[in-house]
């Protein structure tokens, strides 16, 4: 594709683009595909080869992510909206979203496998820990702006001994992350060890800021902390609050930093245990075929 989609020219142009990498696949299918996409960006590709229906599968609010061209993907999302057959939303955030442009939806939040997350096979390798002080406090996922610095900033200067580490790949975070005592990234890991390292931590963190990109989002590591049976401190967004019986939920950084401290010393309580056998309900299977129903219904 070329890098840009601002200009009308760079549309028409990423359409032809996509249309020939595209085009020879759709017609050797032995009939129409149904096309599910994830991001506004193909808007302009309806219409440009047979397809049964076109399904938006609405993850993400990407029209305020971070380091995004937030104005041409509001624009596109509008288009895309308006053209395809079905719509399903991570969220009842995004569901909102879509109201507002004019479009009913259905729900489907993410699933979990229990298994994988409640039993490791894979162990993380020993330099993963080496000179890193336990106990550790650790969160896995994309490590940028959607981050409080000052959630972590808080934490550490309560912490007498622990160290704090984020785990994953960095797109353009805020660099004072780098600076605070105790706090430690590392690169990301294959997923088939982050069973490993969730075993290994003492407490599980979200300390996301209470933006509108985190407003919207339904993270997939929320139901794998949980389903890793692990005591979890997340912020306050819509996405954490139905699962407030199953972890602890913090509004401000010193709240979120007390909370940690408490799970140091408490471990999980029996009530947050109870709280997440609802999980079983969440399976990845029971999703795909909530997402076959949905695609399916005229």
């Amino acid at each position: 594709m070329w890098h840009s989609f601002r200009s009308d020219f760079a549309r028409k142009l990423n359409r032809r683009l996509l249309v020939r990498s595209l085009h020879p696949i759709i017609t050797a299918q032995p009939q129409p595909p149904t096309v599910i996409t994830t991001l506004p960006i193909t808007a302009d590709l309806i219409g440009a080869f047979p397809a049964i229906r076109w399904v938006y599968y609405c993850v993400d609010d990407f029209t305020v992510w971070p380091g995004y061209d937030g104005e041409t993907m509001q624009r596109m999302e509008r288009d895309l909206v308006a053209n395809v057959d079905t719509i399903i939303c991570a969220s009842a955030t995004l569901q909102e979203q879509m109201r507002k442009l004019g479009r009913d939806s259905h729900l489907l939040t993410h699933g979990v496998d229990l298994g994988f997350w409640q039993h490791p096979t894979i162990p993380v390798s020993n330099p993963f820990w080496q000179n890193l002080e336990p106990p550790y406090i650790l969160f896995w996922g994309v490590i940028d702006k959607r981050m409080d610095t000052r959630f972590l900033q808080v934490l550490s200067k309560q912490l007498d001994s622990g160290t704090i580490v984020l785990v994953g790949p960095q797109e353009d975070p805020d660099p004072a992350i780098f600076t605070i005592p105790r706090v430690v990234v590392r690169p990301r890991v294959s997923f088939d060890q982050l069973p490993s390292l969730a075993a290994t931590a003492s407490v599980l963190i979200m300390p996301y800021a209470d933006i509108p990109a985190t407003q919207a989002m339904q993270p997939l590591k929320l139901k794998e902390y949980l389903a890793a049976g692990k005591p979890t401190v997340v912020r306050d967004l819509p996405a954490t609050r139905p699962w407030a019986e199953a972890a602890d939920v913090a509004t401000t950084p010193n709240q979120f930093a007390d909370l940690v401290l408490t799970r140091l010393k408490t471990e999980l309580p029996e009530a947050q245990a109870i709280a997440r056998e609802k999980l079983s309900h969440e399976s990845w299977p029971e999703k795909a075929r909530q997402f076959v129903e949905y695609i399916e219904a005229k």
